[in-house]
């Protein structure tokens, strides 16, 4: 991990070059292929010098998210061991990369209908409202997370509602 912009890519490509390792993405946004430009992917010829995995891999109405990259992930560190190369995991998403290495708590299935209607309320009501709800639901949830982090409060209140805890 690291800055966007920092050589993240070109040392992992020298690195892999020199090691006969392959290049294993960890960034969110260059899973998808759409995103290659706004991502500053490796070009046709960056990733024909040593082998890239997990570039462009998914379609953006695919589910991303840390669980999905882990699994692809996994798949990708143990093809590289299985071909005797060294994988080298690359990117800036530091989530990605500590999930790697210390693993994903699980968090419970919620439907898509429950799914949607915390979305729809977060959209109606606004954060700072769904996070006085989360306080009041789980104070201990609710403190870990910024009153604005709208995304991970309606998560979070998704799953009581699916489980009835937190």
């Amino acid at each position: 991990g690291g800055p966007t912009a920092s050589g993240k890519s070109r040392l992992a490509r020298r690195l892999a070059s020199e090691v006969g390792g392959v290049v294993v993405n960890a960034d969110s946004l260059q899973l998808f292929r759409q995103l290659a430009i706004l991502t500053a992917r490796p070009t046709d010829t960056e990733t024909a010098s040593v082998e890239h995995r997990l570039y462009g891999v998914l379609d953006v109405a695919d589910a991303g998210g840390a669980w999905r990259w882990l699994e692809l992930a996994r798949a990708e560190t143990r093809r590289a061991w299985a071909a005797g190369r060294l994988p080298i995991l690359v990117g800036g998403t530091g989530l990605y990369l500590a999930a790697f290495g210390n693993g994903l708590a699980p968090v419970p299935e919620v439907s898509p209908e429950v799914r949607a209607a915390g979305r729809r309320r977060l959209a109606l009501i606004g954060a700072g409202a769904l996070h006085a709800e989360l306080a009041r639901r789980d104070p201990a949830g609710a403190a870990r997370l910024a009153p604005a982090d709208g995304q991970r409060i309606a998560r979070a209140l998704e799953v009581i509602e699916a489980t009835n805890r937190p």
